[in-house]
């Protein structure tokens, strides 16, 4: 009976020698770290009209929405929160869904009928790959942000159905993806292609709209968008948005939207409010880019291999899984939270620093921050030279 606890000890083990030993580091409330690791984009979490929102439902409506949104779940400021996201997204519809990770399964799993193709970049978020695995469809992983194979897949399979997955802004090293070509090979096949917005939201596009508004995608009937609620809109929750049909099928047959409780009134009502702040923060956008541009300069000037951000994540290439570890813990010593990304989080064998920008930290801290990342860099990080984890 212990044995199977054996072999869980025996892998924990194993992760621990290849350094991918994971931990827990609970903070307070009153952490004083300049959080560069959190997906707080525009600082709208601790935003005072954000909280007074939240506050005014946690009164209204208790803590929790008390069922799935198909019992007693939805509340007027679920429907209100969709039909604002709808008019921002200029999609169709719009379905809410309790976190981003549970709409992209529901997202993939509708999209597939028999005989689906899913074709998915390599740099894809673990959700859009766990959707594919759950749906059972037959999945082709295409080289990053390489058009040109996503075409050439496409046209080996001809007259099969075909779904294209992609992130607008990339997770991982924060790049982008280019949707207007994406959606041309798609539509020359008649494919469908899904955007995962969680790091484009409320970041890029006219009046932060995202990557699929931008490119002008906004509404088309090959396109479907999804993202989530818990990064530039300070939150938690996710969505779909696209055509009708598809949120009338999700509705009748969603799984993780059926059988799960409802997001809580209270974060409705504080994203919708977040929702109409980003709906208006060029202003924020503008000090995001600032940053990016300045932190990219900064730590390239310093040696280190740095992304060139699409929108506010920039990836610092490590020199391996270890360094990684320990370059993160030192900066957070030093008072500055960074992201800590290594095998299998990573999509290929290269382990690295992520910082999330956030608006909300003084412009002094930020500067500071970058500061204390260059002088924590491990040997190797300075040369670029990346070591397989």
């Amino acid at each position: 009976m212990a044995n199977w606890l054996e072999t869980l000890d025996r892998r924990a083990q194993l992760r621990a020698r290849a350094g991918l030993t994971r931990k827990l580091r609970p903070r307070s409330a009153a952490d004083p770290a300049v959080d560069l690791a959190g997906n707080d984009y525009l600082g709208l979490s601790r935003h005072p009209a954000v909280l007074g929102a939240a506050a005014a439902a946690l009164s209204e409506y208790g803590l929790g929405a008390t069922g799935s949104r198909l019992v007693r779940g939805s509340t007027d400021l679920h429907h209100t929160l969709e039909a604002e996201l709808t008019g921002w997204l200029g999609a169709q519809q719009t379905l809410v869904f309790s976190s981003g990770y549970l709409a992209n399964l529901a997202a993939v799993r509708a999209l597939v009928r028999p005989r689906t193709l899913l074709i998915s970049d390599a740099h894809n978020h673990a959700s859009l790959i766990d959707g594919g695995r759950l749906s059972g469809a037959e999945t082709v992983v295409t080289p990053h942000l390489d058009v040109d194979a996503v075409r050439a897949t496409l046209a080996a399979a001809p007259g099969r159905p075909a779904v294209v997955l992609t992130e607008s802004v990339f997770s991982v090293d924060g790049d982008l993806a280019a949707l207007a070509r994406l959606h041309g090979v798609v539509r020359e096949h008649g494919a469908l292609l899904l955007v995962d917005e969680a790091h484009a939201l409320g970041v890029t596009g006219p009046g932060g709209a995202g990557a699929v508004v931008a490119a002008g995608l906004a509404g088309e009937p090959d396109v479907v968008v999804t993202a989530t609620l818990s990064k530039a809109l300070g939150g938690a929750g996710g969505l779909v948005a696209g055509p009708a049909e598809l949120i009338r099928h999700l509705i009748d047959t969603g799984r993780t939207f059926i059988f799960d409780t409802a997001l809580p009134p209270a974060v409705a009502a504080g994203v919708l409010t977040a929702t109409k702040l980003a709906r208006s923060g060029d202003d924020l956008r503008a000090e995001l880019a600032r940053r990016a541009d300045r932190g990219v300069h900064q730590l390239r000037t310093a040696g280190l291999t740095v992304s060139t951000p699409a929108g506010a994540v920039l990836s610092i290439t490590a020199p391996d899984a270890e360094s990684a570890v320990s370059w993160a813990a030192d900066c957070l010593e030093q008072g500055v939270a960074v992201g800590c990304f290594r095998p299998p989080s990573t999509p290929d064998s290269r382990s690295r620093l992520r910082l999330t920008i956030n608006a909300g930290v003084p412009s002094v801290d930020f500067d500071r921050a970058l500061d204390v990342i260059v002088a924590c860099a491990p040997q190797g990080a300075r040369t670029g030279r990346q070591v397989t984890a």
